[in-house]
């Protein structure tokens, strides 16, 4: 029975060393890397829960354990690539002055990443509402959705133009933080069951996820472009869900 149990564990402890070692590389300058190793703690984050069901081997250890690597990998890890990419743009403007000053303190409006998914992840915790869907946007989903646009930009410079305006990175910095303590319903893509009816909306999903994957392919573009595109897509479908059902309703 213990060994079952340490099973999901020890994949989980896999998130946690590769957000860890996704940290050393970023102040290494191997931000590429960085994002790399993030994507591989975003699959070691499925499978550890795929493992705890298929085992049947939940525990209360297994939870923290799960939020406090999650909160390395996909809090800690991620704003810390986004403050070098803008640091990067805003070095240009340090003459020493107070507005250099300032400017730094704007520099670190990114670090509210780090607290809005501590908070996430604390409240995901106490949540009973939150055992089938999500309220805010999951830690992975915000984290994934970061580094694929962080690494897309790279390889396609065209879009340099975003985060070259100041305000580009503080902004969506506020906007992200916001959506993972906000309580919007996000939908999980864990099904209950395999028919339709109260599905509609993950079978949706993940039609458009497999469609444009051959698109990407065909026109040769960046691969990240498709899982930016795909939690784009999540949050997008889910902010609109939640703003149409709020107008219904009144």
């Amino acid at each position: 029975m213990y060994f079952k149990k340490a099973i999901p564990n020890s994949i989980t402890t896999l998130n946690l060393l590769c957000g860890t070692l996704a940290i050393i590389l970023a102040f290494k300058g191997l931000q590429l890397w960085s994002v790399y190793l993030i994507l591989a703690a975003a699959v070691f984050d499925f499978f550890d829960g795929f493992a705890a069901r298929l085992l049947k081997a939940y525990s209360p250890m297994g939870k923290e354990l799960d939020s406090l690597a999650d909160l390395v990998s996909f809090g800690l890890a991620p704003t810390i690539l986004i403050y070098y990419r803008f640091q990067d743009y805003t070095s240009q403007f340090s003459t020493g002055n107070m507005e250099s000053a300032w400017i730094s303190v704007v520099t670190l409006i990114p670090v509210l990443i780090t607290l809005a998914s501590a908070l996430r992840l604390a409240k995901f915790n106490v949540d009973t509402r939150q055992s089938e869907n999500f309220i805010g946007v999951p830690t992975p989903a915000n984290a994934l959705l970061i580094v694929m646009f962080l690494h897309y930009t790279t390889f396609n410079p065209q879009f340099d133009y975003l985060y070259e305006n100041f305000w580009f990175f503080p902004l969506l910095s506020v906007i992200l933080s916001y959506l993972l303590i906000c309580n919007i319903p996000m939908f999980s893509v864990k099904f209950k069951n395999m028919g339709w009816k109260g599905n509609e909306i993950r079978y949706l999903f993940l039609i458009f996820t497999v469609l444009i994957l051959p698109v990407i392919i065909i026109t040769n573009a960046t691969w990240s472009l498709w899982l930016l595109l795909v939690f784009s897509l999540y949050i997008i479908t889910n902010v609109f869900s939640y703003i149409f059902s709020s107008l219904k309703s009144k």
